[in-house]
C-alpha cells in the first residue's frame, strides 16, 4: 500500500497551528516538566519539536512518556496525528456517515448489537413507555456525540409523567433508546454499574482483519466508561490480558479499580476469541470503511457491538505506569503497509 503522503502532513499541521491554544502546550508541558523532573523549557521545545516534525499530538507527548523515551522508542508509538492520516486516507467519506450517526449506525449493524432499541419520534410516547416499562432501565443517546457525551440513563420507575420524558427527549435530541447491556461476570467484577468497553483497533484490508491494539475500559458507575465520566484505560496484550495498571490521561493511575479494589494488572478479558471473531464479522459489514475503533462488551452469551468509530482515535501503553517502553506502530506498519 502507498505509504502516507507530505501533502495531508502538511495540510494537518496548518490546521494544528491555527487551533493551538498556547495555554493548554503550556500546562501540558509544565505537568510533563513536575512528573519526569525535566526542565520545563526542554520539554515545551521538545514537545513543539515534537509535533511539527514527528507527527506527535501535545496529549500523545503526555500520555505516552515520550519525556523519558529515546527517539528509537518514541518511534515505536502510535499517534493522534499519524491516525487521522490512516482515518482519512483509508475510511471513505461516502460511508463515514454510518459511523457518525448512532441511528444509522444501530439500523446498519443491527444483527451486531443483540440487543433491543427503538427510535424516539412525535407521536410515539406510548410505544417510548411500553419500551422503558418492559426494560426497567434504558440509555438514551444523541444520534451525533462522542467520548461519552449524549448519552444518559433512565430508570422506569423515576418517571411519573411518560408524556413530559417523551418531550424531553425529543427537546435534548436524545432520540436512540437501547437495551442496556448485560455484561460478563468477569467485566461486573471490576465496576458493576457501568457497561466496561473494549476498545479493539482493526484494519480490514478487503479480505483480512487485522487487529492492530486492545484496550479495556473501566468506568466509574457512571452511564459512560469514557474518561469525561472518570472512566480509564488499560492495554490487553494479544491474549486479551492487561499489561500493567490503568490510567487515563488526567494523570491518574490506578493499580486497583477505585471502587471494586481489583487489581487492574490481573485483569483478563473473556472469550478473547470470540472477541477476535466477532470483529472479523463487523469489519467486514462496510468495507469502505476500513480503519475503525470498535468498542465491544462482552456479555455472557458473547461479544456484542456499542459502536464504530471511524476516526479510531489512539491507545497506547504508558511506560511510567507499565514500565514497557514501546507501543504499537509496527503492527500497524505491518497491517497497513505505510
Amino acid at each position: 500500500m502507498p505509504t502516507l503522503g507530505l501533502a495531508p502532513r502538511l495540510r494537518y499541521l496548518a490546521a494544528r497551528a491555527r487551533r493551538i491554544d498556547v495555554g493548554s502546550v503550556w500546562e501540558r508541558a509544565k505537568e510533563t516538566s513536575e512528573q519526569h523532573g525535566k526542565w520545563m523549557a526542554a520539554v515545551l521545545v521538545d514537545m513543539l519539536w515534537s509535533a511539527g516534525f514527528r507527527q506527535v499530538g501535545f496529549q500523545d507527548y503526555v500520555d505516552y512518556d515520550f519525556a523519558i523515551l529515546s527517539a528509537a522508542e518514541r518511534a515505536t508509538y502510535m499517534t493522534h496525528p499519524v491516525s487521522n492520516e490512516l482515518s482519512q486516507r483509508f475510511d471513505d467519506p461516502a460511508y463515514r456517515h454510518i459511523f457518525h450517526d448512532k441511528l444509522a449506525f444501530d439500523r446498519e449493524f443491527s444483527e451486531f448489537l443483540r440487543r433491543d432499541w427503538m427510535v424516539v419520534e412525535e407521536g410515539n410516547a406510548d410505544a417510548v413507555r411500553a419500551f422503558v416499562e418492559r426494560l426497567g432501565t434504558v440509555v438514551t443517546k444523541e444520534p451525533i456525540g462522542q467520548a461519552g457525551t449524549g448519552v444518559h440513563r433512565y430508570h422506569a420507575a423515576e418517571i411519573d409523567d411518560w408524556d413530559a420524558f417523551h418531550r424531553g427527549l425529543l427537546e435534548r435530541g436524545e432520540l436512540l433508546i437501547e437495551e442496556v447491556i448485560r455484561q460478563h461476570a468477569d467485566l461486573a467484577a471490576v465496576c458493576p454499574g457501568t457497561v466496561n468497553t473494549t476498545r479493539v483497533t482493526a484494519f480490514f484490508d478487503g479480505e483480512k482483519t487485522h487487529i492492530l491494539a486492545m484496550a479495556q475500559k473501566f468506568g466509574r458507575g457512571e452511564v459512560s466508561d469514557q474518561m469525561t465520566f472518570g472512566g480509564f484505560y488499560t492495554m490487553l496484550d494479544e491474549n486479551g490480558h492487561a499489561v500493567g495498571p490503568g490510567y487515563d490521561s488526567h494523570a491518574h493511575v490506578h493499580e486497583v479499580h477505585p471502587d471494586s479494589g481489583l487489581r487492574i494488572a490481573d485483569f483478563q478479558l473473556p472469550m478473547v476469541d470470540e472477541v477476535t471473531a466477532f470483529v472479523d464479522e463487523v469489519a467486514r459489514v462496510v468495507p469502505q470503511v476500513q480503519y475503525v475503533g470498535w468498542d465491544i462488551v462482552v456479555t455472557p452469551d458473547g461479544p456484542v457491538l456499542v459502536e464504530g468509530n471511524w476516526g479510531a482515535g489512539v491507545y497506547e501503553n504508558k511506560p511510567s505506569v507499565t514500565g514497557i517502553r514501546t507501543g504499537h506502530k509496527q503492527r500497524y506498519r505491518d497491517a497497513i503497509g505505510f
